[in-house]
């Protein structure tokens, strides 16, 4: 067993950020952050666009940032968070250069600002196309030069280790007291007991197999806190990204960011048409949930399966300036885009539910925090603001640790049973896994993609059942391996967003039912 004041489930900017600010302060205490895949694999090492944040005080203002924050959640943000994280930003970001963080410049030697859609001015901080690589090498960096910060890449969660599993402590308030975790190299299961538990574990997206997170985005964070209890809400909101890179193959999609719109590039059918005019005076600068419902319509209308991304009109030589990445992916699928329009598909993106939180991150659950993608602020409401991630997570890494700076931790004394593997065989159906996978990512596409229906969820909850119950049997039966695992979290999280969906009675924002019409 491996006993630590803080563990941080995650290695994105919402872990690393509370990590190095904690291990900062209090160079006594001890921080485990544990990852499944490499250290620097996570969505934030995926996010093109950059961070929203208010630095022109000639064009731009707080309340410009927050009135287009609010008006992109539809009516349901939380007014006193959406306050809270945009009137923090422009601190959190000057921290995020004091550890290294590089923006480009504009030719007067301030930050550039990118405009993205919803926006009403030019506030995206940004590294060329890749700023969340960025932002992660910085912390990451910074985390290395730190002695009580403990990484431990490869290693995998299976479990939150609450009061069901401490026969002396059932009864009292649900509290969490660390994790059991795999270590993926070794095979071997051993239990992290921790003061405090964050969890920073990011998205969902490959629930629906189209989509522009990485391979590792299977919700194991919400489904770890919703096996334990925790509240969890908001799961209907998930957020297409009207412009991902039509792969037909279907599998994780490269993003073409939202950027290149605001850059002016314009959709448009494979007749040509730029049909965005037809729906939204905003044309494609329309919020990404209005975007992405459009492209399903146009889908509808016509049968076809991808619709195309033309900048053929755009000056070139900038064009590669500011997105070097984007030209660079093009060209290698060999779409020259001078002269060709960028096939796109919409995407699963991005969360906006989650595991709730307070203003400082924490859960229902005692000692249990989360941060980033995985958790619920009420900052982005039915539908998240362009570029507001990468600022919430910092903001609320920042929050996290400013209660952990005023509570010390307590060390509980309690004794953690081993993890109890008897009985279990090694899965050499693992043919098994893959199938029950690739029939679920189907299912979400298919029945609870952007646009729903009450008889096609329905219909999903019935099939998500079968999958569900002949999981579980693989489970109980099988010694555990991670695609076991997060096939396990996906089923999980399918069935939160399954059931969360048929609760809406009415469409807001990213949410759309045609029978709540």
């Amino acid at each position: 067993m491996v006993s630590t004041n803080y563990l941080v489930i995650g290695s994105g900017i919402a872990g690393l950020t509370f990590s190095v600010k904690i291990a900062e302060r209090f160079p006594e205490r001890k921080v485990v952050i544990v990852t499944k895949a490499n250290e620097d694999e996570s969505n934030t090492k995926y996010a093109q666009g950059g961070v929203a944040v208010v630095l022109d005080d000639q064009k731009d203002s707080f309340e410009k940032h927050i009135q287009d924050t609010l008006v992109a959640g539809d009516g349901l943000c939380d007014e006193e968070v959406v306050d809270m994280v945009v009137k923090e930003g422009p601190q959190r970001l000057k921290e995020l250069m004091y550890w290294g963080a590089n923006f480009d410049l504009a030719k007067s030697g301030q930050l550039d600002l990118g405009k993205e859609g919803g926006h009403s001015e030019h506030r995206v901080v940004h590294y060329k196309d890749i700023t969340g690589r960025e932002i992660e090498r910085a912390l990451l960096e910074r985390a290395h030069q730190l002695n009580n910060i403990q990484i431990l890449p490869h290693h995998f969660a299976i479990d939150l280790i609450t009061n069901h599993h401490l026969a002396e402590v059932r009864g009292l308030k649900n509290a969490c007291y660390g994790a059991y975790i795999l270590d993926q190299k070794q095979g071997r299961i051993f239990t992290i007991k921790a003061d405090e538990t964050l969890l920073a574990s990011g998205g969902i997206g490959r629930v629906y197999g189209h989509t522009t997170n990485p391979v590792i985005a299977t919700g194991d964070g919400v489904a770890m806190a919703y096996r334990a209890k925790a509240l969890v809400k908001d799961m209907e909101f998930v957020q297409f990204h009207p412009t991902a890179l039509y792969e037909p193959e279907g599998e994780s999609s490269f993003l073409i960011s939202e950027a290149v719109r605001g850059f002016g590039a314009y959709l448009r059918n494979k007749e040509g048409h730029r049909f965005m005019l037809d729906y939204d005076e905003r044309a494609e600068l329309a919020s990404r949930d209005i975007v992405s419902q459009c492209i399903d319509n146009e889908f509808k209308k016509t049968g076809d399966t991808h619709v195309f991304l033309d900048c053929t009109h755009l000056d070139l030589e900038a064009f590669k300036v500011h997105f070097p990445n984007i030209y660079n992916k093009c060209k290698e699928k060999h779409i020259d885009i001078a002269t060709q329009w960028i096939p796109v598909v919409p995407a699963s993106h991005y969360l906006c539910g989650g595991v709730e939180v307070n203003k400082v991150g924490k859960t229902s659950i005692n000692n249990l925090f989360a941060c980033g993608e995985c958790s619920k602020t009420g900052l982005h409401g039915a539908n998240r603001l362009a570029s507001n991630s990468l600022l919430e997570a910092l903001v609320y890494a920042h929050s996290i640790f400013e209660y952990h700076s005023k509570h010390k931790p307590e060390s509980k004394q309690v004794a953690i049973p081993d993890w109890n593997d008897e009985g279990t065989v090694i899965p050499k159906e693992h043919i098994l896994i893959q199938h029950n996978l690739k029939e679920l990512q189907a299912l979400m596409r298919n029945y609870v993609g952007i646009v729903r229906s009450n008889s096609r969820l329905k219909k999903a909850r019935k099939r998500l059942d079968l999958i569900y119950n002949e999981v579980e049997d693989l489970y109980r039966e099988s010694k555990i391996t991670t695609s076991l695992c997060e096939l396990r979290n996906m089923v999980n999280v399918a069935h939160l967003i399954i059931n969360q969906s048929l609760l809406r009675k009415e469409n807001r924002g990213g949410y759309y039912n045609i029978d709540n019409v």
